[in-house]
């Protein structure tokens, strides 16, 4: 089979890889349908997370037909359509028995992480009946494989963990895929005030469209003094960074209000520094997590009803074969004005 290969910080290959197997009775192979790339794949390319090896297939989101099942599978048989949880959970461990499964001491994210993932013909996902959703029948399986990570992540990591309430006043830095997440999520809440922070005209512009009530370009505002002033110089409710750099981190230390939440998603690849001279006496909660995927079946509920549109987020689609290409595009966002791009495979 044809796979998204990772060769080391900064390359990447479509190359032949075996096609997977079935390793565990628990397991199930499938046919890949459609996936998509992450900005945890870029990170991932430069370098950031280095306990991916070279060689590892990457990918970790998708909709996927089984075509085969391990002995212990009960819940899915060949031929069903699935949805990919981006989190493997076993459902045994002290951890998922907790609702952490990110944290399952024999899953968590391993797709295209410690083991090879969805950007290829052919995948094969272990605890199959804890880490796969039927696709209930006339769903659209373009919108769905945006609920594999990036509905759920900026729903737990941002919204959940931010706090978020009727009324209050939320900033969102960052206005990539995961932070239009957290935005469109976020309205489930009623905030008075969703506030875009980013450097590109173009996501501030698609932020308004999809529910902010106000944007600000980091790049040509003085974002702190511009968020005293709408707020009365009291900052804040809750902040959430949906990049992942330093710069973004300690802007959200800047906004914060008191008795406020600072709530991270982005992925760091670098230390950030912590304010403690201006934060300790303000009450301020940071969060951290990694998405654990327990919102997932109430993700789907929205979508099926209407409430929660994802394909608001798919900007580009390609063929599979073409993923280099789409590479390219998610990497220059900026010039490609890209958000989400989907990738597609023939059904079988």
């Amino acid at each position: 089979m044809k796979a998204l290969v990772y060769e080391g910080p900064g390359r990447k290959s479509w190359s032949e890889k075996p096609n997977p197997r079935i390793q565990h009775p628990s397991d199930v192979v499938l046919k890949m349908l459609k996936t998509t790339i992450c900005g945890t794949d870029l990170h991932i390319l430069k370098g950031d997370v280095p306990e991916v090896e070279a060689g590892r297939i990457l990918g970790h989101e998708g909709v996927g037909e089984i075509i085969e099942a391990g002995s212990n599978v009960n819940n899915f048989k060949k031929g069903d359509h699935v949805l990919i949880s981006c989190i493997t959970s076993c459902g045994q461990c002290e951890y998922c028995k907790k609702g952490m499964y990110s944290h399952c001491v024999s899953g968590g994210w391993i797709l295209g992480h410690l083991i090879d993932g969805t950007q290829a013909e052919f995948a094969r996902i272990p605890y199959a009946d804890n880490s796969l959703y039927k696709i209930p029948p006339g769903m659209d399986e373009e919108a769905l494989v945006m609920l594999s990570d990036i509905l759920p992540t900026g729903f737990e990591c941002g919204v959940l963990n931010g706090r978020v309430q009727p009324g209050s006043t939320v900033a969102i830095v960052g206005a990539g895929p995961i932070g239009l997440a957290a935005l469109l999520t976020a309205q489930f809440y009623s905030p008075a005030e969703i506030i875009l922070i980013d450097l590109d005209d173009y996501r501030l512009a698609v932020a308004k469209t999809f529910g902010a009530t106000r944007t600000i370009n980091s790049g040509k505002e003085n974002v702190p003094e511009k968020i005293m002033q709408l707020t009365g110089n009291k900052g804040v409710d809750t902040a959430i960074e949906a990049v992942g750099v330093p710069a973004t981190f300690e802007l959200c230390q800047a906004i914060i209000g008191a008795g406020g939440t600072i709530a991270n998603i982005g992925v760091h690849g670098k230390s950030v520094e912590l304010h403690l001279e201006s934060l300790w006496s303000k009450n301020i909660t940071i969060t951290t997590r990694l998405v654990d995927t327990v919102t997932t079946p109430m993700l789907l509920k929205t979508v099926a009803s209407k409430k929660l549109d994802p394909l608001k987020l798919i900007t580009h689609r390609f063929q599979l074969s073409d993923i280099l290409k789409a590479y390219d595009t998610f990497q220059h966002a900026g010039k490609e004005k890209s958000l989400k791009v989907l990738l597609s495979t023939n059904p079988l």
